[in-house]
């Protein structure tokens, strides 16, 4: 693993640990390697944070793939797995802790709403051909997203999870059973 991505690991490790309070101090710490060596490698801890954001969701995208590429799984299962993956390495992370960044880091929030709204091209499609398929009800694949966004928003935007002790895996488990029973045909 080079430096970059093992900063990112650590960035991880530290935010679920300390929330977005971690200072670049505890994430050398974590690294037993100088602050001096991060800032070679990133500017500051936005610029972190952001690299951060997307490396999660790039690893999103990659579980994503695995699942669309599934052959052992029905259109209905890779609908329901494709909206509630989250990789392995990040089924850890404290996302109730995310409602933190929009008012310390609001570019840091505004990427994740960005990427939040992005790249749904292979949902939406899978949708589309489990509405051919007669599995899943004709509804425009655009409420759908709308929906799903809004909700997950909603859980980042305010600490809603935190007050009710759920974690965000929780609550991303039950947004998906709850959409895809309402949309999927029995």
């Amino acid at each position: 693993m080079d430096l970059h991505t093992s900063i990112l690991e650590a960035c991880i490790t530290v935010f679920n640990k300390k929330g977005i309070k971690f200072t670049m101090d505890d994430l050398a710490k974590e690294l037993s390697i100088s602050k001096k060596t991060i800032y070679s490698v990133f500017n500051d801890k936005e610029s972190l944070l952001l690299q951060m954001v997307d490396y999660c969701f790039d690893g999103i995208k990659d579980s994503e793939n695995k699942v669309l590429s599934d052959s052992s799984l029905n259109t209905a299962e890779k609908i329901e797995t494709i909206l509630g993956v989250l990789p392995d390495c990040y089924q850890n992370l404290d996302f109730s802790q995310l409602y933190l960044i929009k008012d310390k880091h609001p570019l840091v929030y505004s990427q994740i709403e960005q990427r939040l709204e992005n790249g749904w091209e292979n949902t939406i499609a899978l949708l589309e051909q489990g509405m051919q398929e007669g599995v899943v009800r004709p509804i425009h694949p655009i409420i759908i997203k709308t929906i799903f966004e809004a909700t997950l928003e909603q859980f980042l935007k305010r600490d809603l999870l935190e007050k009710n002790n759920i974690t965000y895996q929780q609550a991303l488990k039950e947004t998906v059973k709850t959409l895809t029973r309402g949309i999927i045909v029995d």
